[in-house]
């Protein structure tokens, strides 16, 4: 069983499930990866940053927010040689349905929305389904509702749209309040991510929670889309003893769900769907149906588009090959039923 100061380490996101299987292990030093490079990364031990490499022999990829161990060789150049089994791990698929690790260890994640331009109700739903997909408690963080007439509205909007277990907060990122805000969710121990696109203020609001001077950028005129000014995803430390992960802004996100998690997502439909007529109900045009008409139109459109997405990503070659000629059959029997009305 390794040694590890328990004080320090707390400091960057120690908790009692994670110190539970740091003594599993027998051999190196403990620490939490701060940022990752191409081919280098810098780590945290609770009592300073620097640089590290990982080994040649570990065969892991690592992402921030990831506990590793690490040993010094004789020019103390520290080389990770061990991958602690996370707790959880935001992770979204590229266009060729690789997961790319984004996050590891999260409590909770801010899902930082503007109430100006970048106002997508759709794409919030889709950050919503990601965070409960990998077991991170999500919270919705409006802003930007100083600069446009109608945030009162729109923040309507989303309490009405939403499931009432969701947190809903409005913050102003650059103001200190910002930071009694999200009091609740930045204690001791808490690891936090912040999710959503450039520009809404997640750089500006990591700099109110840790005091740090990240670069911030503004907004283009016309469509209020950000300046990419995280590049990187970084671990910060906050006054309040917790810390924050900044990402850069995503605005496509393909996840690694399943259907239960998109169901997780949209529990409120998941409820109403306890009192539909038929028990497999799809909620398009069945009779019966308790969902339709209790629920927001476009909700449901994004629910079923949802669907479909992890539906898709988790068919195989041949699932597809049997769905298109599912189809082709369905249209010339539509194209029939056409010709024979004529």
């Amino acid at each position: 069983m390794i040694a590890f100061d328990i004080a320090a380490l707390r400091r960057i996101g120690l908790t009692n499930p994670i110190a539970a299987r740091l003594a599993l292990h027998d051999r190196g030093r403990p620490a939490r990866v701060a940022s990752v490079h191409r081919t280098s990364l810098v780590l945290h031990d609770g009592l300073r940053e620097f640089p590290a490499r990982p080994h040649p022999s570990l065969d892991a990829s690592l992402a921030v927010g990831d506990w590793v161990l690490f040993d010094l060789n004789e020019q103390d150049e520290a080389w990770v040689h061990t991958l602690v089994d996370p707790l959880n791990e935001l992770v979204r698929r590229d266009a060729h349905g690789t997961r790319q690790r984004l996050a590891a260890n999260v409590d909770t994640a801010l899902l930082v929305m503007g109430l100006d331009g970048d106002f997508n109700l759709r794409r919030l739903e889709r950050y919503l389904m990601v965070a409960r997909s990998c077991d991170v408690a999500p919270v919705i963080v409006l802003t930007k509702g100083d600069l446009v007439p109608d945030a009162d509205t729109k923040a309507a909007q989303v309490g009405a749209r939403l499931p009432a277990t969701v947190p809903v907060v409005r913050a102003h990122p650059q103001e200190a309040g910002a930071a009694d805000t999200l009091a609740p969710w930045t204690g001791e121990g808490q690891t936090l991510v912040l999710l959503g696109t450039s520009g809404v203020g997640k750089s500006t609001l990591t700099n109110t929670l840790t005091g740090a001077q990240q670069q911030t950028g503004g907004v283009r005129k016309g469509d209020d889309r950000g300046r990419h000014t995280t590049t990187s995803r970084s671990l910060h430390l906050c006054a309040g003893g917790a810390c924050v992960i900044d990402t850069p802004g995503l605005r496509s996100w393909q996840p690694d769900a399943d259907e239960d998690d998109v169901n997780a997502a949209f529990d409120d439909i998941e409820t109403l769907a306890a009192h539909c007529r038929f028990h497999d109900c799809t909620h398009v045009e069945e009779p019966g149906c308790a969902v339709r008409g209790a629920v927001d139109a476009d909700r449901l459109r994004n629910y079923h588009k949802l669907l479909r997405e992890v539906r898709h990503a988790a068919a195989t070659p041949l699932d597809r090959i049997a769905e298109r000629a599912r189809w082709k059959v369905l249209n010339k029997m539509a194209r029939a039923r056409a010709q024979a009305k004529r």
